[in-house]
C-alpha cells in the first residue's frame, strides 16, 4: 500500500502483515517530510486492529533534528495508543542523530535486520548527521576556539571580584550550571555565574511566566539577586560559557539553548532551531532579547540566523553583541 502527503510530497509504502504495519521511511527526514510523517504517523494509529508498526530505515542516509523530533513525538504517541513501535536497518548516521538525544536507548532498535527495499552503497561510516553548515565549517569552529581562549582569560581576570560580590550578597556556589539542549537536541551542561537564589530552580513553577510559548520570561523575577541583576544587566554572568564554547558544546554565535522541558513543547517545525550550535549571542540577543515575549519570533529569529549565516555573517553578529553589552539600555532583565 502507498501512502502520501500532497502537502509535503511525502510517499510511503507500507505492508500490512494482521496486526502489524511496516512503513517504509523516506530517504530524507527532514522538517518537511518530519511534518507530514507525523501526520501520516497519527492516521496508522487511528486503526485500532494494528498493534505494532515497524518502520524500516533502510533507505534513510539524512535526518536533521526535525526528523529526530518527529520520533520523540511519534513514540509518545504510539505508548499513548500502546502500539509497540520498531525500527529496522537504522544505518549509522542515523543512529548517531538518535544517539545525540538518547533516542537509541529508548527506541526498540532491531540489529540484523535487512532494507525491505535494499539500498545500494549504503554508508556504514560514523560522520555527523547532516545538518547545517555552520556546524561542518573548519573555520567557525577555529574561530570559536580562539574566541574562547581569549574569553576565559578575561573570564579569569573577572573571577574574583565577581565571586566575591556573589558571596557578600546571597550565600550559595558562585557559578551555576544547568542542563541544556543543544545540536540536534543533544544534552550537555552550561555553565554560568550565579545571579538567582540557591533554589530558584524549586521555585521556577511559583514565578508568572510573561511569555508564550516554550521558553519562560519574567522582567520581574524574585528570584534574581541584587549582584545577579547586575551580572544580566552587563551580561558578566554569561562569561563561564566560554568554556562550554571551547569543549564544543556551543558556538560564538548559534542559538538560544532550551532546557529538557522547554524540548518537551517543543513542534516538530520548531526543532530546526537546533540544527546549529547554540551560542552565546546570536539573532535573539541582539534583536531585543528582554523585549520578545513569543517564542514564534524567536524561531523566526532562528531560522533568519540559518538562512544568512555566513563567516562575515557572524562577525557581523559579534560586533553587534559587543555593542549591545555596552548599551546601557541592553542585557537580560
Amino acid at each position: 500500500m502507498v501512502v502520501s502527503n500532497s502537502k509535503a510530497k511525502l510517499t510511503l509504502v507500507t505492508t500490512r502483515l494482521n496486526s502489524i504495519l511496516l512503513v517504509q521511511m523516506p530517504p530524507r527526514l527532514t522538517v518537511l517530510e518530519a511534518v507530514a510523517f507525523r501526520e501520516m504517523f497519527k492516521s496508522f494509529l487511528e486503526d485500532s486492529t494494528i498493534n505494532k508498526i515497524i518502520l524500516d530505515f533502510g533507505q534513510t542516509t539524512i535526518i536533521d533534528s526535525s526528523g529526530v523530533g518527529s520520533m520523540i513525538t511519534n513514540l509518545k504517541l504510539a505508548q499513548t495508543k500502546k502500539v509497540e513501535l520498531v525500527l529496522w536497518s537504522v544505518n549509522e548516521q542515523v543512529k548517531l542523530a538518535f544517539g545525540l538525544v538518547g533516542l537509541d536507548k529508548i527506541l526498540n532498535i532491531e540489529t540484523n535486520t535487512q532494507a525491505t527495499i535494499p539500498t545500494l552503497n549504503r554508508k556504514t561510516d560514523k560522520r555527523p548527521p547532516v545538518t547545517h553548515p555552520s556546524v561542518r565549517s573548519p573555520v567557525k569552529r577555529a574561530v570559536d576556539i580562539v574566541g574562547a581562549m581569549i574569553g576565559l582569560g578575561v573570564t579569569a581576570v573577572l573571577f574574583v571580584p565577581i565571586a566575591i560580590a556573589i558571596k557578600l550578597d546571597s550565600p550559595g556556589p558562585i557559578l551555576f550550571s544547568q542542563t541544556r539542549c543543544g545540536w540536534m537536541g543533544r544534552r550537555f551542561r552550561i555553565w554560568k555565574f550565579r545571579s538567582m537564589v540557591t533554589n530558584a530552580e524549586a521555585l521556577k513553577a511559583t514565578i508568572a511566566n510573561q511569555a508564550s510559548g516554550a521558553f519562560f520570561k519574567n522582567d520581574n523575577d524574585p528570584r534574581i539577586t541584587r549582584v545577579g541583576r547586575f551580572l544580566r544587566k552587563t551580561s558578566l554572568d554569561e562569561f563561564p560559557q566560554f568554556w562550554n564554547i571551547l569543549t564544543g558544546d556551543m558556538s560564538l554565535i548559534g542559538t538560544r539553548p532550551p532546557t529538557p522541558d522547554e524540548l518537551e513543547h517543543y513542534e516538530i517545525e520548531n526543532w530546526q532551531r537546533l540544527d546549529v550550535r547554540p551560542g552565546l549571542s546570536g539573532e535573539w540577543q541582539v534583536n531585543g532579547r528582554s523585549k520578545i515575549r513569543d517564542f514564534e519570533d524567536v524561531i523566526k529569529l532562528d531560522l533568519r540566523y540559518q538562512d544568512n549565516w555566513s563567516l562575515l555573517y557572524d562577525f557581523k553578529l559579534i560586533l553587534k553583541t559587543i555593542i549591545v553589552v555596552f548599551n546601557k539600555d541592553s542585557g537580560a532583565v
